[in-house]
């Protein structure tokens, strides 16, 4: 089951970013005060992106890479400006090291 990243716009001109199966359906629970804290003294108005994740664990990792970005980051992420993927770190070197023979 797909998870999904999304950024929405708070009233006071934040972003928040959070993650869900059914990202219209949290959106309604943010918007009727049932959501996060974050977004129940900052009223949401709309989401302003959403990115489909494989599973929760991926959708988890790309959370905590985009919460550091500052809100200027978070609204270039949601304009196209930027990607997803450049926004998380690259994925480590799969291939085996090889063996170095000692001389």
């Amino acid at each position: 089951m797909p998870w999904f990243l999304y950024l929405l716009e708070c009233a006071d001109g934040s972003v928040y970013t959070g993650i869900a199966v059914d990202v219209d359906a949290r959106f309604a629970q943010h918007a009727s005060g049932t959501g996060a804290r974050y977004t129940r003294s900052r009223k949401p108005l709309r989401v302003l992106a959403q990115f489909e994740l494989s599973d929760r664990a991926s959708a988890s990792r790309a959370e905590y890479w985009v919460k550091r970005l500052t809100p200027r980051g978070k609204r270039a992420l949601a304009a196209g400006e930027r990607t997803l993927e450049s926004v998380l770190p690259a994925p480590a070197d799969t291939a085996p090291a090889e063996d170095v023979a000692a001389e």
